[in-house]
């Protein structure tokens, strides 16, 4: 028994040429089926993104005094921190010490969009909630703006 074992070969594979041709053509079908899922999907070339558009307009008044700069910035709709299922919409003016910056005004949105998020609802109850919120607003606004702003008009607040 022991002298057929050893005239017994194993069976050979594919040799290395062979199956690394198939695995170049199996690569290759690969390539070529992603690239035609692809252009299906999404035939054309790309857009170019669009620059950014401030939705912050100023507003002047002959009434107004030259050093302020007054600035409507988009309303602020976001879900409070807790609870979750509460909603608040914020329209608010930015009162500017100086020539009044569209650039600045955006940076202080998206701040007090993030800061509204983390806010409670029982921080907010009452006129001194009111008074907390305005004032913690303002005092973000002012750090961002690096004192160019001077104060924030709440215009509207909505809770639902």
């Amino acid at each position: 028994m022991a002298l057929t074992d050893l005239n017994q070969q194993k069976p050979k594979g594919p040799s290395l040429p062979v199956q690394l041709g198939v695995l170049a053509a199996m690569t290759l079908a690969a390539v070529g089926t992603g690239w035609l899922a692809a252009s299906m999907i999404a035939p054309g070339t790309p857009a170019a993104p669009e620059e950014p558009v401030s939705r912050a307009v100023e507003v002047r008044s002959s009434e107004m005094p030259a050093d302020i700069g007054i600035v409507h910035i988009e309303p602020i709709t976001t879900n409070l921190g807790s609870p979750a299922e509460m909603w608040i919409r914020l329209e608010l003016s930015l009162v500017f010490q100086g020539g009044a910056d569209l650039e600045m005004a955006e940076l202080i949105h998206q701040d007090l969009l993030a800061y509204m998020r983390t806010v409670k609802a029982h921080q907010i109850q009452g006129a001194s909630g009111f008074q907390h919120l305005k004032a913690d607003l303002t005092e973000r606004a002012a750090l961002r703006s690096e004192g160019a702003v001077r104060d924030i008009l709440i215009r509207t607040m909505i809770l639902e």
